[in-house]
Protein backbone atom coordinates (compact mmCIF):
# COMPACT_ATOMS: atom_id res chain seq x y z
CA UNK A 1 0.00 0.00 0.00
CA UNK A 2 1.54 3.36 -0.96
CA UNK A 3 1.02 6.67 1.21
CA UNK A 4 -1.54 7.72 -0.92
CA UNK A 5 -3.72 4.99 -0.28
CA UNK A 6 -3.14 5.08 3.28
CA UNK A 7 -4.35 8.73 3.85
CA UNK A 8 -7.07 8.03 1.70
CA UNK A 9 -8.74 5.09 3.50
CA UNK A 10 -7.61 7.25 7.31
CA UNK A 11 -9.34 9.92 5.88
CA UNK A 12 -12.47 7.54 5.06
CA UNK A 13 -12.58 6.32 8.15
CA UNK A 14 -12.59 9.10 10.22
CA UNK A 15 -15.17 10.47 7.71
CA UNK A 16 -17.59 7.38 9.01
CA UNK A 17 -16.72 7.62 12.34
CA UNK A 18 -16.99 11.52 13.16
CA UNK A 19 -20.29 11.09 13.54
CA UNK A 20 -19.86 8.54 16.27
CA UNK A 21 -17.05 10.73 18.02
CA UNK A 22 -19.07 13.68 18.17
CA UNK A 23 -21.52 11.81 20.26
CA UNK A 24 -19.19 10.37 22.40
CA UNK A 25 -17.93 14.10 23.02
CA UNK A 26 -21.00 16.23 22.97
CA UNK A 27 -23.57 13.33 23.78
CA UNK A 28 -26.42 12.59 22.26
CA UNK A 29 -28.01 16.10 21.59
CA UNK A 30 -25.11 17.77 20.42
CA UNK A 31 -24.37 19.88 23.58
CA UNK A 32 -21.16 19.70 25.13
CA UNK A 33 -21.86 17.97 27.99
CA UNK A 34 -18.70 18.74 30.05
CA UNK A 35 -19.84 22.40 31.86
CA UNK A 36 -16.53 22.61 33.29
CA UNK A 37 -15.35 23.20 30.11
CA UNK A 38 -15.63 27.08 29.08
CA UNK A 39 -18.60 27.63 26.39
CA UNK A 40 -15.91 29.90 23.97
CA UNK A 41 -12.61 31.42 23.63
CA UNK A 42 -12.09 34.86 22.64
CA UNK A 43 -8.89 36.01 21.55
CA UNK A 44 -8.10 39.97 20.57
CA UNK A 45 -4.03 41.80 20.08
CA UNK A 46 -4.15 44.58 22.40
CA UNK A 47 -4.76 46.91 19.84
CA UNK A 48 -8.03 45.43 19.16
CA UNK A 49 -8.56 45.12 23.00
CA UNK A 50 -7.69 49.29 22.98
CA UNK A 51 -10.13 50.08 20.28
CA UNK A 52 -12.62 48.48 22.24
CA UNK A 53 -12.58 49.43 25.89
CA UNK A 54 -11.98 52.44 27.19
CA UNK A 55 -8.36 53.51 28.62
CA UNK A 56 -9.50 52.97 32.15
CA UNK A 57 -11.05 49.18 31.64
CA UNK A 58 -7.88 48.36 29.29
CA UNK A 59 -5.26 49.34 32.44
CA UNK A 60 -8.17 47.18 34.43
CA UNK A 61 -8.51 44.04 32.62
CA UNK A 62 -5.95 43.73 30.38
CA UNK A 63 -2.90 44.99 32.36
CA UNK A 64 -3.94 43.76 35.66
CA UNK A 65 -4.75 47.01 37.29
CA UNK A 66 -7.24 47.39 40.49
CA UNK A 67 -9.69 51.09 40.74
CA UNK A 68 -9.99 52.96 44.08
CA UNK A 69 -11.99 51.38 46.19
CA UNK A 70 -15.54 53.11 46.17
CA UNK A 71 -15.50 54.19 42.51
CA UNK A 72 -17.60 52.05 40.69
CA UNK A 73 -21.45 52.48 41.12
CA UNK A 74 -21.32 48.60 40.68
CA UNK A 75 -20.28 48.55 44.38
CA UNK A 76 -23.31 50.09 45.43
CA UNK A 77 -25.57 48.45 42.81
CA UNK A 78 -28.45 46.63 44.25
CA UNK A 79 -30.44 45.84 40.88
CA UNK A 80 -31.34 42.29 40.09
CA UNK A 81 -29.41 41.26 36.86
CA UNK A 82 -26.34 39.47 35.75
CA UNK A 83 -22.56 40.81 36.02
CA UNK A 84 -21.15 40.52 32.84
CA UNK A 85 -17.19 40.38 31.75
CA UNK A 86 -16.52 43.99 30.30
CA UNK A 87 -14.61 42.40 27.38
CA UNK A 88 -16.38 39.32 25.89
CA UNK A 89 -19.70 40.14 27.53
CA UNK A 90 -20.02 36.47 29.21
CA UNK A 91 -22.05 36.64 32.43
CA UNK A 92 -19.86 35.72 35.44
CA UNK A 93 -22.12 37.10 38.41
CA UNK A 94 -25.48 37.27 39.73
CA UNK A 95 -26.72 39.54 42.30
CA UNK A 96 -28.56 37.04 43.71
CA UNK A 97 -24.77 36.00 45.04
CA UNK A 98 -23.39 39.71 45.90
CA UNK A 99 -23.07 41.11 49.14
CA UNK A 100 -21.76 44.51 50.83
CA UNK A 101 -17.83 43.08 51.84
CA UNK A 102 -17.32 47.43 52.77
CA UNK A 103 -14.13 46.63 50.92
CA UNK A 104 -15.01 49.14 48.44
CA UNK A 105 -15.57 46.77 45.34
CA UNK A 106 -18.81 44.74 43.99
CA UNK A 107 -18.10 41.30 46.11
CA UNK A 108 -19.85 37.90 45.20
CA UNK A 109 -19.23 35.10 47.07
CA UNK A 110 -19.76 32.68 43.75
CA UNK A 111 -19.62 32.85 40.40
CA UNK A 112 -22.79 31.80 38.31
CA UNK A 113 -20.67 28.94 36.73
CA UNK A 114 -17.24 28.11 38.40
CA UNK A 115 -16.07 27.27 34.29
CA UNK A 116 -16.17 31.08 33.43
CA UNK A 117 -13.61 31.98 35.67
CA UNK A 118 -10.19 30.96 36.65
CA UNK A 119 -7.71 31.33 39.60
CA UNK A 120 -4.51 32.02 38.95
CA UNK A 121 -1.59 32.76 41.77
CA UNK A 122 -0.64 36.18 42.16
CA UNK A 123 2.62 36.90 44.28
CA UNK A 124 2.72 41.02 42.87
CA UNK A 125 3.20 43.64 45.29
CA UNK A 126 4.55 41.44 47.66
CA UNK A 127 1.92 39.62 48.78
CA UNK A 128 0.39 35.92 48.10
CA UNK A 129 -3.40 36.43 46.58
CA UNK A 130 -5.74 34.63 44.11
CA UNK A 131 -6.07 36.53 40.93
CA UNK A 132 -9.57 35.96 39.36
CA UNK A 133 -9.82 36.03 35.08
CA UNK A 134 -12.34 35.62 32.92
CA UNK A 135 -11.88 31.89 31.15
CA UNK A 136 -13.08 33.18 28.35
CA UNK A 137 -10.85 36.14 27.31
CA UNK A 138 -8.40 36.41 30.00
CA UNK A 139 -9.76 39.61 31.54
CA UNK A 140 -8.40 40.56 34.72
CA UNK A 141 -11.35 40.88 37.17
CA UNK A 142 -9.98 41.07 40.60
CA UNK A 143 -8.99 39.08 43.34
CA UNK A 144 -10.83 35.91 45.09
CA UNK A 145 -10.33 35.63 49.04
CA UNK A 146 -11.11 33.16 51.55
CA UNK A 147 -13.12 35.99 54.26
CA UNK A 148 -16.61 35.64 52.73
CA UNK A 149 -20.41 34.79 53.71
CA UNK A 150 -22.03 31.39 53.56
CA UNK A 151 -22.09 29.15 51.81
CA UNK A 152 -18.58 29.48 49.89
CA UNK A 153 -16.81 31.45 52.68
CA UNK A 154 -15.10 32.73 49.39
CA UNK A 155 -15.12 36.63 48.74
CA UNK A 156 -14.79 37.56 44.72
CA UNK A 157 -13.20 40.84 45.07
CA UNK A 158 -14.35 42.47 41.45
CA UNK A 159 -13.18 45.89 39.63
CA UNK A 160 -16.17 47.65 38.70
CA UNK A 161 -14.28 48.43 35.54
CA UNK A 162 -14.20 45.21 34.35
CA UNK A 163 -17.70 44.26 35.07
CA UNK A 164 -20.90 45.53 32.82
CA UNK A 165 -24.26 45.34 34.40
CA UNK A 166 -27.66 43.93 32.81
CA UNK A 167 -30.76 44.56 34.50
CA UNK A 168 -33.26 41.85 34.75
Amino acid sequence: MNRSTVLASLTSLLLIMSPAFAVLLTGPSGKDTNPEKPPRRLEKTEAEWKLALTPEQFIVTRKQGTERPFSSPLASNHEHGIYRCVCCHEPLFSSDTKFESGTGWPSFYTPLRKNVIKDIRDTSHGMVRTEVQCAICDAHLGHVFDDGPAPTGLRYCMNGLALEFVKK
